[in-house]
């Protein structure tokens, strides 16, 4: 497993693509959110701003390109030749995914230090680390959910857009809107008990087992995404 994630992580840094949309796009958004913070977070709260950067880099940073690594390497058999080693199938997955997985937590966690040092620090932080792990088990689950139906690299474009964008645009709605209406709903999406949850863990005020009552659906999100992956991933090229 590490030997293959190391060579992921090898891969991840002579694409240039990849470098692009998986690295410095949502640092570049992230640090975008810290510096305006003033303006973003005028009529809603620093929180918002904290589940903003999280979700604009689990969406693009680890979801849209592990998804496009997955299909890359079984278009190009990489995925059939894994399958005749020693490595079992969880062991090939967890390898693949392994180093963007790992960056795109070190990127949410820089930025949001960063963020806590200049807008002030979250209040409950065990919280805000537990919904950002909620947040990443969800995400890498969508991404082999996803990377399933995506033939190609380049299909890989159209095929994430739908759950990249819907994720970050349920985040903004929860975010801006609260959950005072339309609470199940809100909940009930992808993303919207997380982004409650982040936003409750920086800005406080909130009983602690009420919010860590928010994890169930993002928890229920992870089995969805995991079964539809059991259901959906070929290792075979699509057609």
């Amino acid at each position: 497993m590490l030997e293959i994630a190391r060579s992921e992580l090898i891969q991840i840094f002579r694409n240039r693509l990849v470098m692009v949309t998986g690295l410095v796009i949502p640092v570049v958004v992230g640090a975008f959110f810290v510096y305006r913070h003033e303006l973003f977070a005028e009529g809603t709260s620093l929180g918002y701003i904290a589940a903003i950067v999280v979700f604009t880099v689990m969406a693009f940073g680890l979801y849209t390109t592990a998804v496009t690594t997955l299909a890359s390497r079984r278009q190009n058999l990489f995925l059939k030749r894994l399958r005749s080693t020693a490595a079992g199938d969880a062991d090939i997955l967890i390898g693949l995914v392994l180093p963007v997985t790992v960056i795109a937590l070190v990127q949410v966690l820089a930025i949001l230090v960063v963020f806590g040092e200049v807008a002030g620090r979250p209040a409950q932080v065990p919280l805000l680390i537990v919904a950002i792990l909620a947040t990443l088990a969800m995400m890498v689950g969508l991404a082999l959910a996803t990377a399933g139906v995506t033939t190609s690299p380049e299909h890989a474009q159209v095929t994430t857009l739908p759950v990249s964008l819907g994720i970050i645009a349920v985040a903004s709605w929860v975010g801006i809107a609260g959950t005072e209406e339309l609470t199940t709903l809100k909940r009930a999406l992808p993303g919207g008990a997380a982004t409650e949850l982040v936003v409750d863990a920086w800005d406080g005020g909130t009983d602690l087992a009420d919010s860590l009552l928010l994890l169930a659906p993002t928890v229920g999100w992870v089995v969805v995404a995991a079964v539809m992956a059991a259901r959906l991933f070929r290792w075979e090229p699509r057609r």
